[in-house]
């Protein structure tokens, strides 16, 4: 699969061209048509057989958290804001790369030594933060960067291996959804497929919600890298989904309650091919899924993830054969989706 290529393309909110093209590259063969709209998504259609009139829409959003530089101090540091949400406790000490021109940076504070008391008890706020390039000054740093660059987080794609078959990388949100759409591509169907690649997800569902007015689809799946709550705790609670126990089927996040006919179709294509699988634990993120669902007259729409730790953080970790798992269910759910009713 392109995990690794994808993982280590820069694709912050609104700057998701690199990702593209990797996309593309990958999936131009396979696909009838293609181009790229407005907003940036990269539409696909892959043309089925047996006549039907049915349009399904499968979106994976290719951009990824990061940050943007909104200011050049005097000194040479670069103060910078979160783009989508981050947890300010995972930024401090971390590597970045800025810009088309990829300059290396860390992200810095006022040391340690230096904090009362009672500011060691407390998260430190982006606002206290800045990113060092080395610059001895302004007029330095500015030669290097310029306000409005992104920043990406500097991570390098590692396989850990194990029982789970567990990689780590950054960007498994929404990278993961797009390595296994672009795998659905090497089969045809028999109906039209719409493989959208989406823009500026994580600001809002930016992409998905033009992308699916201007397909007008019958149908939607939403593919993503989604949220894991599996690690030890001192009081037992029920994780938001576990690593390496199969995709994760949404049944309601805060931005849809999940067609169940589709979530019905999933469970049944995964209990008789004995693909594992689990609920993703309900009311918790959204997904592209939230916009297609309210597109035009309305759209049946449901979720399919691939459970990663990390997420929204510089490192994420997942297990390929979740990702295999996921990659097999979505085959098999959509070879059964003829049969499924979806008139009202």
């Amino acid at each position: 699969m392109l995990l690794k290529e994808l993982s280590e393309a820069v694709g912050v909110s609104g700057h998701e061209g690199a990702v593209r093209e990797v996309i593309l590259h990958a999936i131009k063969a396979r696909v009838d048509e293609h181009h790229v709209d407005a907003l940036g998504n990269l539409i696909a259609l892959k043309k089925g057989y047996g006549g039907q009139r049915r349009k399904v829409m499968i979106a994976a959003h290719m951009d990824e958290v990061g940050l943007m530089i909104v200011r050049i101090e005097k000194e040479g540091s670069l103060r910078f804001r979160p783009v989508g949400g981050i947890d300010e406790r995972v930024l401090l000490a971390k590597k970045v790369l800025i810009g088309d021109k990829k300059v290396p940076g860390v992200i810095g504070s006022k040391p340690v030594h230096l904090l009362e008391p009672r500011q060691r008890q407390q998260v430190i706020r982006v606002e206290d933060m800045s990113i060092d390039i080395g610059a001895s000054n302004q007029e330095d740093a500015a030669n290097l960067v310029k306000v409005g660059d992104y920043a990406s987080f500097d991570v390098a794609y590692r396989v850990l291996g194990g029982e789970l078959q567990a990689v780590t990388g950054k960007a498994f949100d929404d990278r993961a959804g797009c390595a296994v759409l672009v795998e659905l591509l090497k089969n045809t169907y028999p109906f039209d497929l719409y493989a959208v690649f989406t823009v500026e997800e994580e600001v809002g569902l930016r992409g998905a919600k033009v992308a699916a007015y201007s397909v007008a689809p019958d149908v939607g799946f939403a593919l993503e890298g989604t949220i894991c709550d599996d690690m030890p705790k001192q009081k037992d609670a029920s994780p938001t989904t576990v690593v390496g126990k199969g995709p994760a089927i949404t049944i309601m996040d805060r931005s849809i309650i999940a067609d169940k006919r589709l979530v019905d179709l999933l469970v049944t294509a995964a209990e008789e091919k004995r693909i594992p699988y689990q609920f993703k634990q309900p009311g918790i993120g959204g997904t592209d899924a939230g916009a297609m669902h309210l597109s035009r007259e309305g759209v049946p729409s449901v979720v399919v993830a691939v459970p990663a730790r990390y997420i929204h953080s510089p490192v994420c970790l997942l297990s390929l054969k979740d990702l295999r798992n996921t990659v097999g269910l979505m085959n098999q759910a959509l070879a059964r989706l003829d049969a499924v009713d979806l008139s009202r």
